[in-house]
């Protein structure tokens, strides 16, 4: 009875220690975190910049009408190909044509005044001949005494009425003149009017947008009616995206261009960029500017209007240490109380779409050290891709072991006691 009185407190005093012992492995948290690393590596990195874009021809004819009409009929259609004079709709010519003839009528009106006139002028410079020699006649009789001087007044009158006669009509004969060069600008003004309504190809290319159909009437007014668009050249395209003021800086003519399209998932095309236009463009209080991005289509499998996803590549380096974003994101709780992180250029904060922020920033990465604890190392950060970036004047050798965050360690699950 003794020996059981003895046993009783030892069983109790194990079970609470063995229900201590595993409450601590199984259920009690590890106070020292478990870390998860990346090595430092040395290879290629890319800096880059992402935006859509949309395609379009690199010139683009918008075909309108001068002149109102209706419309007769149409030659072409959608992606007909078209050369330059090519007859592409006929308006109806019947208006023009009746206001050609009028022209012409009106023209030869005015010939016949000009004859009118220069027989009139004739007549007068006949008239002022004889006029001038009855006046030489009747001062030599006066002088003579035969005739009174009231006869050579008479005749130096008729002399001067036919001296204005003769300027009157020559005056007549010039407006006329001026009228016959008056009808012939009218009538080439209307030859052009009904040449107008043969509407041609200005220049070489494809049809690719048909505004017009047969039996509608166009009204050029204000604004000439747009009625085909042509485009010189499909296998060059361009396209047009738009950069945020944050990256436009890093754009220059020249830097190549990847891009790809929806209707080719797996085919990425390849372009430049050939403009970089300074205007501004604030949508919603965001600035971004336009970049042309010229690209060779020989395939002709691209269409204007597709979205293309475009990368620019603005830095590249084939060899140089690189460390995940991560990294030089990650902070110790510890460091984290005691004084947030800072944004730094090249570990991740504030990058655009396509990241690869210029370098020349600073960093903190953290190692573990002989005590177990993180221990923080200043580096200086180049470019990044987005996913790393690059040490400059770094001592860490290629291969070190990094911090990049933490995880829990994980703790066995007791299986619940089966009642059955």
């Amino acid at each position: 009875m003794k020996r059981r009185r003895l046993l009783i407190p030892v069983i109790f005093v194990a079970i609470l220690s063995g229900g201590y012992a595993a409450y601590q492995y199984f259920v009690a948290p590890d106070s020292s975190p478990a870390y998860k690393f990346a090595a430092v590596e040395r290879g290629p990195i890319t800096a880059s910049v992402s935006a859509t874009g949309t395609l379009s021809p690199v010139v683009a004819v918008q075909v309108s009408s001068q002149i109102s009409g209706q419309i007769r009929e149409i030659l072409v259609d959608f992606n007909s190909p078209v050369k330059a004079g090519q007859l592409l709709a006929q308006l109806a010519p019947e208006t023009y044509e009746h206001r050609l003839h009028q022209a012409e009528a009106d023209l030869e009106a005015a010939r016949a005044t000009v004859a009118v006139q220069q027989a009139e002028l004739y007549r007068a410079r006949v008239n002022l001949t004889e006029a001038e020699r009855d006046h030489a006649r009747k001062k030599t009789l006066v002088d003579r005494n035969f005739i009174s001087p009231a006869e050579l007044d008479k005749a130096q009158t008729v002399l001067e009425v036919a001296r204005a006669t003769v300027r009157v009509v020559e005056a007549q004969a010039q407006n006329s003149a001026a009228l016959v060069k008056q009808r012939q600008a009218q009538l080439g003004q209307a030859r052009v009017d009904l040449g107008r309504t043969e509407i041609r190809a200005p220049a070489d290319g494809i049809v690719i947008k048909r505004s017009i159909e047969p039996g509608q009437t166009v009204a050029a007014s204000l604004q000439a009616p747009e009625m085909f668009v042509i485009a010189r050249n499909l296998a060059d395209l361009r396209v047009e995206t738009a950069i945020d003021e944050a990256d436009v800086g890093r754009l220059k003519v020249g830097q190549e261009a990847t891009f790809t399209v929806d209707a080719f998932p797996g085919k990425r095309f390849k372009g430049a960029v050939t403009q970089v236009r300074k205007s501004a463009q604030v949508v919603s209080n965001v600035v971004s500017y336009t970049v042309i991005i010229d690209a060779a289509n020989p395939e002709l499998i691209l269409l204007p209007g597709m979205t293309a996803n475009v990368r620019i590549t603005t830095a590249q380096k084939d060899s140089v240490l690189k460390i995940a974003n991560a990294a030089l994101r990650f902070r110790p709780p510890s460091d984290e109380k005691s004084a947030p992180a800072a944004r730094q250029p090249g570990s991740g904060g504030g990058m655009g779409k396509g990241g690869g922020r210029p370098g020349g920033g600073t960093g903190k990465l953290w190692t573990v050290g002989a005590d177990g604890k993180p221990t923080a190392i200043e580096v200086k950060t180049g470019i990044n891709d987005g996913k790393d970036t690059e040490l400059l004047d770094s001592d860490l050798a290629e291969g070190r072991e990094i911090i990049v965050g933490t995880t829990a360690a994980e703790k066995p699950k007791l299986a619940a006691p089966r009642l059955f």
